[in-house]
């Protein structure tokens, strides 16, 4: 509380010698009808540079010098602008409601163009926002849309294997990136091993993604930053949403529990997979060998408002994902084999307004993610399990966390953003017990490991006379482990010149730093990969990136262009040593008493490159061309013997372009494609038989006795890391909508095709053999194997 006091009287001080000659217009921004807090609206006086943005919660402040009266402009993408006549003798108290470009514009003064939603007028770069309704018209796999395969169409990330939801930004991995829901951290984000994502957008109010010129009030992470805030619900009606698919169905459920004041959301979304498992084993006369799998998900919020100046939120996310197998036979023993995972988080928070232009928020967060599998052997006259033979294994990590933010408004031209956070974690890497024939054979019960993690920022968004946009800040990071103690300061600049209204130059400086690690044999953040935390021999992550780029706007016909080059170092990465897995993590073999920091190796990796973004994100026609140029190598001295290699998702080149086009009111058409170079690979390149000695030779009488040698065994011969290319991936994806409009009632069926010509893009290459004529002997071949062909869905969606 000291640190706020010094910093409010060290910035406040100089306005409150002047506050007789500036006023302060402040307030909320919500749409209209459903009274959702808006975030991101720009807020101006037109024909001057004063201006702000709404933040999280729709709040606004601007303070402006005082006169009779002054003319404030309320803009946002997708919405109907609309500008007010203000009388500014003393501060003013100002809630706005925007209208929706879907509906018909009412009770407007006056509609204002959109000219400063513009990404030439703003400091920060290498972030992307795309607009929720947007996302629900894209194609998608099996006809469920899927915020994070959205964001994998933008350049700078790089999408995993086939199908996957693993996000690649700018060369670094998987947990590289900031997944934040309401505040809290998701930590693995996949359904169905990758195929879709935990987020329901259903229940979502928008997303933000930041791939460089990080602001300082974000930080644990080195390549990204996906925010995402879920809907407060509607406060004036309540709706009934829901969808049927080709693999699952969902709900949601919204309205007021006192209209203006309070307001609920309840979002529920589940698969039906488990119960086709069973007919289809009986039609195909597969009893129990048909795996089978589910996941469900739910989200929940509830917020109060009490008064202008005191809201309360409570939201939560729960989900599961549950997978059961049975094998025919082990010996005469069948087993059962399954995996369960999920994340579970819940968020308190108060914003409280202390001033007009001191704008606070408080939040207590709980995170926890639980990885199991269990296998046993089933007695298979009555499937009973057996205790013979079983093995469980678990992995978990769970956060308590709180958090404390202050927006401050001290004059037109700076906006204050400071505060912190501290976080407790707690890891169990790894907890396995195996047994067989009733004797525990290895027991290894990881003791949980409690960290705790804190960080202080301060950032100041700063619009001097002139061309100049800058945002400065400094984020303070502390770790502590045991009795280690790692402190680092992660500074952070981002700076825009106008060299015309509508086309500017911009650059960025950010320094981060990762206290937590993910430990994976496969690079894509499967639910087996394990999350560890920095310790006394495993350093603190570090990363620089620099960014400069040009942005330019093309105001008369809604569209953006940017492009940018980066330049990013990642130091103290890991990896798992040769041979080493997740299941082997501990071990009781002689030499090697266990523990997964014996298992891995640390090392560090390089990425540059450049991105184009054309987007439009309103109108009949919009969407984005995205072009991506990039190379990355990591190098660990105990790999690939020391020399650099790519990791599996770097890839050269990588286009996508992403159209919805609006035929009628009622009937929308949505295309895709998607092209990218091949994945890097480690790949066999040869098979051959190697035999074993199994003697000493020896000499007598002049004879030489030639050793026994056993039958041999086949050995493959593998390629340096990574170093074989896959073939290039690129696929079309189509949608066609079909909307119905009633008064109280809205329907939409909706058609789409994934890979509409039929691309057969490789998900994994093998070693095989194919015959080459008689008396030949077979020729060893690498096949390649793929997933999806054409995959046609039929999707119902409803609202009340």
């Amino acid at each position: 509380m000291r640190c706020v006091i010094v910093v409010l009287l060290f910035f406040g001080l100089p306005y409150c010698l002047t506050a007789q000659t500036q006023v302060t217009l402040n307030g909320y921004v919500a749409e209209r009808g459903s009274q959702e807090a808006l975030v991101g609206v720009s807020v101006y006086v037109p024909g001057t540079t004063l201006g702000t943005t709404t933040n999280t919660y729709g709040f606004f402040s601007l303070t402006i010098p005082a006169r009779d009266s002054v003319t404030v402009t309320f803009s946002f993408v997708g919405y109907q602008s609309v500008t007010y006549l203000v009388a500014l003798h003393r501060n003013v108290a100002l809630n706005v409601t925007l209208i929706p470009n879907s509906k018909e514009l009412t009770e407007v003064v006056v509609t204002a163009s959109r000219d400063k939603n513009r990404v030439s007028d703003d400091a920060q770069m290498s972030q992307i926002g795309v607009p929720i309704d947007q996302i629900r018209n894209l194609p998608a796999l099996m006809g469920e849309k899927d915020v994070i395969k959205v964001i994998q169409l933008m350049p700078g990330v790089q999408k995993g294997s086939e199908g996957s939801t693993g996000l690649y930004v700018r060369g670094g991995g998987p947990d590289q990136n900031l997944l934040i829901l309401d505040d809290a951290l998701v930590y693995n984000a996949q359904h169905l091993f990758g195929f879709f994502s935990v987020f329901n957008g259903n229940a979502l109010k928008n997303v933000e993604l930041i791939k460089g010129g990080f602001p300082a009030r974000y930080g644990g992470r080195l390549s990204s930053v996906i925010e995402m805030n879920m809907k407060e619900g509607d406060k004036q009606q309540l709706h009934l949403e829901g969808g049927i698919g080709v693999v699952a169905s969902n709900v949601t459920v919204e309205g007021p529990l006192q209209k203006n004041k309070s307001s609920f959301l309840v979002a529920v979304r589940r698969t039906y997979l488990d119960a086709l498992a069973q007919p289809l084993s009986k039609a195909f006369r597969t009893e129990g060998l048909i795996p089978n799998y589910y996941f469900y998900d739910i989200n929940a919020k509830l917020n109060y408002q009490f008064g202008q100046r005191d809201k309360v939120y409570v939201s939560g996310y729960l989900g599961h994902d549950q997978f059961r197998s049975q094998s025919p036979t082990n010996g005469n023993r069948p087993i059962d084999a399954g995996l369960n995972w999920g994340n579970a988080t819940a968020t308190l928070r108060w914003n409280h307004l202390f001033s007009e232009r001191l704008f606070a928020n408080t939040s207590l967060v709980f995170s926890n993610y639980r990885f199991i599998i269990e296998q046993r052997d089933r007695n298979p006259a009555s499937d009973a399990p057996l205790s013979v033979y079983s093995l469980s294994y678990n992995s978990a990590i769970r956060d308590i966390s709180l958090k404390q933010d202050f927006d401050f408004y001290p004059s037109p031209r700076h906006t204050l953003r400071f505060g912190l956070k501290t976080t407790f974690h707690r890891f169990t890497p790894d907890a396995i017990v195996v047994k067989d024939g009733g004797v525990t054979i290895a027991k290894n019960q990881v003791i949980s490991t409690d960290v705790l993690e804190s960080g202080i920022y301060l950032e100041d968004a700063w619009r001097p006379e002139g061309r100049w946009r800058l945002n400065t800040g400094l984020r303070l990071s502390h770790f502590l482990y045991g009795n280690r103690h790692y402190l680092r300061p992660e500074p952070r600049l981002s700076a825009a010149c106008l060299l015309l209204p509508d086309l500017s130059v911009k650059a960025s400086f950010a320094v981060m730093n990762q206290y937590v690690h993910l430990l994976s044999n496969t690079g894509t953040g499967f639910p087996t990969d394990l999350w560890v935390p920095t310790t006394n021999r495993i350093k603190p992550q570090q990363s620089w990136q620099a960014a400069l780029g040009i942005a330019k706007d093309f105001p008369e016909q809604d569209w953006t262009l940017t492009v940018e080059g980066y330049y990013k170092t990642m130091d103290q990465i890991i990896s798992y040593r040769e041979g080493a897995s997740f299941l082997r993590l501990n071990t009781l073999e002689s030499g090697n008493p266990g523990g997964w920091e014996n298992n891995v190796t640390a090392g560090k990796g390089w990425s540059y490159g450049a991105e184009v973004l054309l987007q439009k994100k309103v109108g009949r026609l919009a969407g984005w061309l995205g072009y991506t140029l990039s190379r990355t190598q990591w190098q660990f001295a105990e790999l690939n013997e020391g020399q650099p290699f790519y990791p599996k998702y770097d890839r050269r080149h990588d286009v996508s372009l992403v159209g919805t086009y609006t035929l009628t009111p009622r009937i929308v058409l949505s295309v895709t494609w998607v092209y990218g170079t091949g994945n890097a690979l480690t790949v066999p390149v040869g098979r051959y038989i190697a035999y074993l000695h199994e003697g000493t030779a020896a000499a007598g009488a002049g004879k030489l006795t030639i050793p026994p040698f056993d039958g041999g065994s086949p050995v493959i011969d593998y390629s340096q890391k990574n170093s074989f290319r896959a073939e290039a991936y690129h696929r079309m994806d189509l949608s066609l909508q079909f909307r119905k409009y009633r008064r109280q009632y809205e329907r939409t069926w909706e058609f789409s095709i994934y890979n509409l010509y039929n691309q057969r893009n490789p998900f994994f290459y093998a070693l095989g053999t194919k015959e080459r004529g008689p008396g030949q002997s077979p020729q060893t071949v690498l096949y390649k194997y793929s997933v999806f062909s054409l995959l046609p869905s039929v999707s119902y969606k409803f609202r009340l």
